[in-house]
């Protein structure tokens, strides 16, 4: 049996200053591959999981492990480097460098996970031709890869975003709200191209959203209100 590119077991996490769990998770996994839809009103701990998902934050209790390694044994240091070289996030606000081009901008996991670099020459031949495939593949014309993101419309900086997100074909692509500045038809295309994507890398796909329109579209939907038993017990009470 394969590892599960995240496992989550007995997790606790509450909020500096809080006296009560912010998340209260038995277990949940993703598999290689797969493509989980995590759905709940706002405030209900969304953000958060995927945060510490990604080992920004640590949990109180519990376990906590990307690609087999729990970020509680990691320091700092050693849970960027794992980070960057096993995960691609697809922010709701972009976070693109506005003084960098578009190209470039994709090119930045490349910068600081070698892990990543070598994987995109791999597949590509070179880390810059990878970069150029992601933004293909997004639909994004070369005449805007040598652009900043600011002269890009908010759908074509979305799609910058998630190319970024797949370079050097990461083990878990993780995207907070992406569709929340797009329009219907837009949302409904990129969501589209994003799973088309981390099927064709071979990444998995955690993607939260409140929008249960996109649901069908994914392998798996979970909604967080009944997975979180601090959210329960908050009912309860």
């Amino acid at each position: 049996m394969s590892t599960p590119v995240l496992q989550v077991l007995d997790l606790r996490f509450a909020w500096p200053g809080s006296r009560e769990d912010c998340l209260d998770i038995a277990a949940f996994t993703v598999a290689a591959g797969d493509t989980v839809f995590v759905h709940g009103p706002s405030g209900c701990g969304k953000s958060s999981l995927l945060a510490l998902a990604a080992g920004v934050l640590l949990p109180q209790h519990g376990r906590v492990a990307l690609a087999g390694r729990d970020w509680q044994g990691l320091s700092r240091a050693a849970r960027d480097r794992w980070r960057v070289d096993h995960v691609g996030i697809v922010f709701q606000q972009f976070n693109l460098l506005p003084y960098l081009s578009v190209l470039d901008n994709v090119l930045l996991p490349c910068r600081f996970s070698a892990q990543r670099q070598r994987a995109a020459a791999q597949q590509g031949g070179s880390a810059r031709a990878q970069a150029g495939h992601w933004l293909a593949a997004m639909g994004l014309d070369e005449a805007l890869w040598s652009r900043q993101p600011g002269q890009l419309s908010v759908g074509q900086q979305q799609r910058v975003a998630a190319a970024r997100a797949l370079v050097g074909m990461p083990a878990l692509v993780i995207a907070d709200e992406p569709t929340s500045a797009l329009d219907e038809d837009r949302r409904d295309a990129f969501v589209d191209l994003l799973l088309a994507a981390c099927a064709d890398a071979g990444s998995a796909l955690l993607f939260v959203s409140h929008d249960r329109r996109l649901a069908p579209r994914f392998s798996r939907q979970v909604a967080l209100p009944e997975l979180n038993r601090a959210a329960a017990g908050r009912a309860l009470a």
